[in-house]
């Protein structure tokens, strides 16, 4: 098991940087449909950020705010998302994520309606991402117990 480090200057920065990475993590899933980046790279820098708090307070304090349940939790949530959305354009008469078909249900035309459903996916792919990142690493540093 990962024990907290004794440092305190360690453990204070590392709560004071968790946050901004957590946010730019964000930033980065959001902006993933405009720009190079997005669900992938999004999903991996949150799952640093979950993987810094383990390495500075220790597995079990982290495991008390982000568990192994939670973590299977967002993994199936992320690919629900994903998979959803494909579904729901089969549905709707195009091809699997064919995202301007997602125009009859929603009140935009066929380009932002592409906007959109890109958008949902790299939400889907970034939530996945982070909760495989860290089962990966927690499972690892538990020999996966």
């Amino acid at each position: 098991m990962t024990r907290a480090t004794d440092d305190v200057i360690i453990k204070t920065v590392s709560r004071i940087f968790t946050p901004f990475i957590q946010i730019f993590a964000l930033y980065v899933i959001m902006h993933g449909h405009h720009s190079p980046g997005g669900g992938f790279q999004g999903g991996v820098i949150l799952g640093a950020s979950f993987i810094l708090l383990v390495i500075t307070q220790g597995l079990d304090r982290t495991r008390r705010r982000f568990s192994q349940k939670l973590g299977t939790i967002f993994c199936s949530i992320g690919l629900l998302i994903y998979s959803g959305i494909g579904i729901l354009c089969l549905i709707l008469g195009g091809n699997y994520l064919d995202y301007g078909k997602l125009n009859k249900i929603l009140p935009v035309i066929a380009a932002e309606a592409r906007s959109l459903g890109i958008l949902g996916i790299e939400i889907g792919v970034g939530i996945g991402v982070m909760a495989v990142m860290y089962s990966i690493f927690s499972d690892i540093v538990t020999g996966g117990e």
